[in-house]
């Protein structure tokens, strides 16, 4: 057998064992966000009536209250967030990851990122780029500027 036939055969397992490889991890993985283009039709009223989780989300509204940086594990910037709805979230923005938005009680923000219910009123999360490059990831956009 020529060499370049043994070097393509090989070259063509790594490929594929690499292939295999991603697809796992991606199927594995349960933060994961929708395409583009699907979050905006997401009622997040409806989500939190339905006490939903892993869901990923696009709103915005105001910022009631500025909470210390949560520094277990990953640290976090913490703030609640009043929806257009009069609804309340908490938000945790991963700034290991993004950088930290410079907020004020009554500034306005809009944001992408994953709901999880409590019975707190949930919480956004992931509102950061997705350091694996698998997803689109989130992000906060505060006075036309985005963090993610």
């Amino acid at each position: 057998m020529p060499k370049y036939q043994r070097v393509s055969r090989k070259s063509l397992l790594v490929l594929l064992a690499t292939l295999l490889l991603v697809l796992f991890r991606h199927g594995c993985n349960s933060i994961e966000a929708p395409p583009v283009g699907k979050v905006a039709g997401v009622d997040i009223e409806r989500v939190i009536q339905a006490r939903a989780g892993r869901t990923w989300v696009e709103t915005g509204g105001s910022v009631t209250r500025l909470l210390t940086d949560d520094r277990e594990g990953s640290a976090h910037q913490r703030f609640i967030l009043r929806l257009d709805s009069g609804s309340t979230v908490l938000v945790a923005h991963n700034i290991d990851l993004a950088r930290r938005v410079p907020l004020q009680v009554g500034d306005v923000v809009r944001l992408h990122g994953r709901y999880e219910w409590n019975d707190q009123g949930g919480v956004i999360h992931w509102t950061h780029h997705d350091p694996g490059n698998l997803r689109a990831g989130g992000w906060i956009e505060h006075r036309t500027i985005r963090y993610q």
